[in-house]
């Protein structure tokens, strides 16, 4: 497994460099005041923003924004734009409190963020299945055009209710996208055992995707968490308020904390936004190997 995935992190830095990418992901972690110079809407219930601001750090297809909102919450959202244009691009579905914020945001106004963070990265290597489901076309896109720029061989199924809810169906690539309204049928099809696919969309998209095709090269981004299998209950203390509380195993600490203490900052809860870490233990996925976990600040 560790030398797949260091030959995954070969190719993917070569891609890098062939995309023009000057930082490696994650690296950019300093938080940014940027300015919303855009505003559209570009499919029912979705909302396009483009932030600018001063020496943008570079950033590469896959990678995603935190933003800091001025309510307290944090949410991630894919850059969706071109990595050679001096602004960020990302697009947002209303789906919940943190959304509707971020959609009420006008030209002009100021919002912190920090990245470009890569946790979906792109190897650009094919032959390539691109498969997105609604709003799971923002970190596609990106990808899309970088394989269409270099002249691999790839082919986009992208997913929705209807038409007017798929955003960007304006700036893909004429020819090797077959749009679908539903989803029925195989979504891969042909795919070469040997190729890669990278999707983005709902749960039961993934499942799908993961039944269709079981190479190693099977890339993917979830729009939440996924559920947790093989886990064991535990008792997570919390030091500070002189609380033990019981989790179950198919519950993580997050979970259980949150209804002891609703205002626990967490956003992403699959493990890599570091939003809800306490101590260094990232509460949304991590277990104790034994039976009990401390936690010092809560």
């Amino acid at each position: 497994m560790l030398s797949g995935l260091t030959r995954f992190g070969d190719l993917y830095d070569a891609a890098v460099t062939r995309f023009g990418g000057r930082a490696r992901p994650g690296t950019a972690r300093d938080a940014l005041w940027l300015d919303v110079v855009e505003r559209s809407q570009v499919a029912d219930g979705v909302v396009s923003l483009r932030f600018g601001g001063a020496a943008l750090p570079a950033w590469q297809p896959g990678c995603h924004l935190d933003l800091h909102l001025p309510s307290g919450l944090r949410r991630q959202y894919s850059l969706c734009g071109d990595p050679a244009d001096d602004t960020y691009r990302i697009a947002v579905r209303e789906v919940g409190a943190g959304s509707r914020e971020v959609q009420s945001l006008r030209v002009g106004d100021r919002v912190q963020v920090r990245g470009p963070r890569n946790a979906f990265p792109f190897a650009g290597i094919g032959p390539i299945v691109f498969v997105a489901g609604g709003i799971g076309i923002t970190p596609i896109l990106p990808m899309v055009h970088a394989a269409a720029r270099q002249g691999l061989d790839w082919r986009l199924v992208y997913c929705g209710r209807s038409t007017k809810a798929m955003p960007f169906l304006d700036e893909l690539p004429i020819g090797r996208v077959d749009i679908r309204i539903g989803r029925g049928g195989p979504l891969l099809g042909d795919a070469h055992p040997r190729g890669a696919v990278y999707c983005c969309g709902p749960a039961s998209m993934l499942e799908q995707v993961r039944a269709e095709f079981s190479s190693r090269w099977l890339h993917f981004e979830r729009f939440s968490p996924p559920p947790i299998v093989g886990g064991r209950p535990f008792t997570v203390e919390l030091r500070r308020s002189g609380v033990s509380l019981d989790v179950p195993a198919d519950r993580s600490a997050l979970d259980v904390i949150r209804d002891f203490r609703p205002a626990v900052a967490y956003s992403c809860r699959q493990g890599f936004c570091g939003t809800c870490d306490v101590g260094g233990v990232r509460i949304c996925v991590d277990r104790p190997t034994g039976d009990r976990l401390v936690l010092e600040e809560l």
